[in-house]
């Protein structure tokens, strides 16, 4: 399977709340999504592993992706291995997408930016032809890195998801097992009632910024090339 869009993200979730209505608009659009998971989440405070797989599987479904697998590395043990950064690198030849996604390099979680760190090496050890990998050689054209989890920096850019909110919610809300009603757990585990207030707290920042009613931040590493400057997107004034 070739996909036009790859997530990688530490855990099951992960991608839901940090660029799931950009991976639903995305498959809603005809490309091919996939999502890759690399830990199972069996240290989580909340759920179990074989209960996460599940409610991916569900909310995989509820996406439209059309691939999704978990490398199954220690989950809060994600680190610069060069296993881990070679089996992430034959799945980008395996599945050789055109956009990668990955967490920010930065972060409160480890695994989330160790994943971000590894999934950048990775992708560029899939393009070299004489590592032992399977396949042919195969590097992304761009990758970005999606930032809701550092609401406090500046977006290189964000998507429009107003018309994808409701099915990026229906996703995150299959991870029932991830939700709290004890009021001393809401910072990390907030409560089902409490969903939609706060992702969309979030999601409706970014998209004022850009003038619509909810989107999701994203940054590059590279400068993007504009070529018209005459219909450029977003009002200046």
């Amino acid at each position: 399977m070739e996909l036009d869009v790859l997530s990688i993200a530490a855990h099951r979730d992960d991608t839901e709340l940090t660029c799931g209505g950009t991976v639903i608009k995305m498959a809603e659009a005809g490309y091919k999504v996939g999502a890759l998971d690399l830990t199972a989440g069996e240290s989580g405070t909340r759920g179990s592993a074989a209960l996460r797989e599940k409610e991916a599987a569900r909310a995989a479904k509820v996406m439209g992706l059309a691939h999704r697998e978990n490398l199954y590395f220690p989950d809060a043990g994600l680190e610069h291995a060069r296993e881990y950064k070679m089996k992430i690198a034959q799945k980008i030849r395996d599945l050789r997408p055109r956009t990668v996604i990955l967490p920010y390099w930065e972060g409160r979680h480890p695994d989330h930016y160790t994943a971000g760190q590894i999934g950048y090496e990775a992708c560029f050890l899939a393009g070299l032809a004489k590592l032992p990998l399977e396949g042919r050689p195969h590097r992304p054209h761009k990758i970005i890195y999606a930032t809701f989890y550092v609401p406090a920096l500046r977006p290189t850019f964000v998507v429009d998801i107003t018309a994808q909110f409701d099915k990026k919610l229906k996703a995150i809300l299959c991870y029932a097992s991830q939700f709290s009603s004890r009021k001393d757990m809401q910072n990390l585990f907030p409560a089902r009632a409490d969903l939609r207030e706060r992702v969309g707290s979030l999601a409706r920042h970014y998209g004022l910024m850009v003038g619509v009613r909810y989107g999701e931040s994203f940054v590059t590493r590279e400068v993007a090339a504009v070529d018209d400057i005459v219909k450029m997107p977003v009002k200046s004034i």
